[in-house]
């Protein structure tokens, strides 16, 4: 699996912004081949972190790029600049049995 971490420190409103991505970002990736999920939070104080997980590195660029470009076009309005990206294959996976 490979991860993609997206960190905007100075969110406008990170509820809106979750809620743009539920709709808009949320197509985008369930369109997209290896995409296994998709994950917002509210970290307080305008910071707003996206994780998206996908079976590997080439199914993750390709939809990292279309998301981007998302971004740039469609939630300028919130002001929430350029992100700190941090990607790499996941090595531990620990799920519930619950």
């Amino acid at each position: 699996m490979y991860m993609f971490v997206r960190k905007y420190t100075k969110v406008r409103s990170v509820a809106d912004a979750a809620r743009r991505a539920k709709s808009g970002i949320g197509q985008i990736l369930k369109g997209s081949p290896g995409f296994k999920s998709y994950y917002v939070l509210d970290g307080g104080q305008g910071v707003g972190v996206a994780v998206m997980i996908f079976e590997d590195r080439e199914s993750a660029n390709a939809a990292n790029e279309k998301v981007l470009q998302f971004v740039q076009a469609s939630m300028h309005d919130l002001h929430l600049g350029a992100p700190e990206i941090i990607a790499g294959e996941v090595l531990v996976n620990i799920e519930s049995d619950a």
